[in-house]
């Protein structure tokens, strides 16, 4: 994701594109369709198409602008009312409040309890979050990790004092005072730079691959916490027990106005965001990144197969 800050590590690759739909043929004739949209990545299509599906099954009229942009752009269209609901990361609230260094930014309960307060003056309401936290993580190829019983950022930084790790990761990873160096000061290692292959941009693909294929002799790197390709890779994801980073829950925010139109929604809404752990997350986004599915077929699947959608 390019450049240093909350906002811009989650901004997607690829088009800005729009890419509308139509609502559902349960939808009551007359009303002004609920825009729902979402980030350009992976997980921001599988959970936008989520919203949108359950909001249909509610007979609620929907239009998609799913991919819609980085965040600023999805944010800025929710604000100006351009758009209704997205599917946004508590973790985020830190860069639009400008309080990133906050110590409520690294628990979960206090920092969605901060961003909802602070929206809800803007006209934002925050749903139920989901449990996972995807924030920034080290993953250690599997097999090491077998072999030296590493599971936690404390077993990483043991390791890492026995010279085993060389990472792989972003510049901005290796430089943030949120990333690396925070996981350095919470777990007191230093991995020097000579032990790090620092890579253009911030694809966790990029540096997940490089860490399971052993490619220059990588064998950790780093992560966010509910990738897909995790398990595929046989990557074993370093715990963060001392909560050295900013958690990111996603959640779906909308617009107070839209919430009282439909009231409904967020009891809808509520149930399925609660299901979202970090292996169902990651199984799901694995379907889409690794097996290649289309986000708006798994997103079906699940939410049926779960009795959330008829």
């Amino acid at each position: 994701m390019a450049p240093r800050s909350g906002v811009t590590r989650r901004q997607a690759l690829g088009s800005l594109g729009w890419l509308a739909g139509s609502g559902a043929a349960r939808a009551q004739p007359g009303l002004a369709p609920v825009i729902v949209a979402s980030k350009s990545d992976t997980e921001g299509a599988l959970t936008g198409s989520m919203i949108a599906l359950c909001l249909e099954d509610l007979g609620i009229p929907v239009e998609r602008r799913l991919g819609l942009g980085p965040t600023l752009i999805v944010r800025s269209a929710l604000l100006a009312g351009d758009v209704d609901i997205y599917p946004e990361y508590t973790g985020n609230g830190a860069f639009f409040t400008g309080s990133e260094t906050d110590p409520a930014w690294k628990d979960a309960a206090r920092a969605y309890a901060k961003i909802r307060d602070e929206d809800a003056a803007r006209g934002l309401v925050w749903l139920q979050r989901a449990p996972a936290n995807n924030t920034w993580l080290i993953a250690v190829q599997g097999a090491l990790a077998r072999r030296e019983n590493l599971a936690s950022m404390a077993d990483f930084a043991g390791a890492v004092r026995r010279g085993l790790i060389l990472l792989a990761a972003s510049a901005e990873f290796v430089e943030s005072p949120a990333a690396l160096p925070s996981f350095e000061a919470a777990y007191a290692f230093t991995l020097p730079m000579d032990r790090i292959i620092s890579l253009p941009g911030g694809d966790t693909a990029v540096t997940a691959r490089a860490a399971a294929q052993g490619i220059s002799g990588v064998n950790a790197g780093m992560v966010y916490g509910t990738d897909g390709a995790l398990n595929a890779l046989d990557l074993t994801v370093m715990s963060d027990p001392k909560g050295a980073q900013i958690v990111y829950e996603v959640a779906p925010v909308i617009r107070a106005g839209t919430l009282a139109r439909f009231p409904t929604i967020s009891a809808k809404l509520g149930p399925v965001f609660a299901g979202f752990d970090a292996a169902t997350l990651r199984r799901l986004n694995a379907r889409i990144s690794v097996e290649g599915e289309i986000a708006e077929t798994v997103a079906r699947d699940y939410l049926r197969a779960s009795g959330h959608i008829r």
